[in-house]
């Protein structure tokens, strides 16, 4: 869901902790850049119910892992390497999938705003924005009632 909705790379993904997810009532948020981005039904109670049941808590040395996906050693977040074979089991296309997933994203808005929302650089989003024909550069910014 990480990847393929928030064009997310593993390597931020592994480093991303139970804090990095907030429920506020009926919304549940992501924190991946400014303001946190909202997790839309289904996949909100999918995260949730991950989060109560995260794989490597039940052992004597990770009982308080604070990683949303805990590796096994006492501390540490799972390996990327263990993380990308649990995806491409899984049938996950993460390269592709992010890939289509920052296209659409750039394509319904502004780069700027999204290289916000995510955390990525203006210029990443500007130029992947530029790459897959979107528009939003030429709008011009203010009020047009005039």
């Amino acid at each position: 869901m990480l990847v393929l909705l928030y064009w997310q790379p593993l390597t931020r993904i592994s480093q991303l902790s139970t804090g990095h997810v907030q429920h506020d009532d009926d919304e549940v948020l992501v924190r991946l850049g400014d303001p946190p981005s909202p997790v839309p039904a289904p996949f909100a109670g999918i995260l949730l119910d991950y989060l109560g049941q995260r794989l490597n808590t039940m052992t004597a040395t990770n009982p308080d892992a604070r990683w949303t996906f805990p590796g096994r050693r006492t501390g540490q977040p799972m390996t990327l390497e263990t993380l990308e074979l649990r995806l491409r089991h899984l049938g996950f296309p993460t390269l592709p999938g992010r890939t289509a997933a920052i296209r659409h994203l750039v394509l319904r808005a502004p780069a700027p705003m999204v290289a916000r929302t995510l955390g990525y650089h203006d210029d990443t989003t500007a130029r992947l924005a530029d790459e897959a024909g979107g528009t939003w550069r030429h709008y011009a910014p203010g009020d047009h009632r005039r």
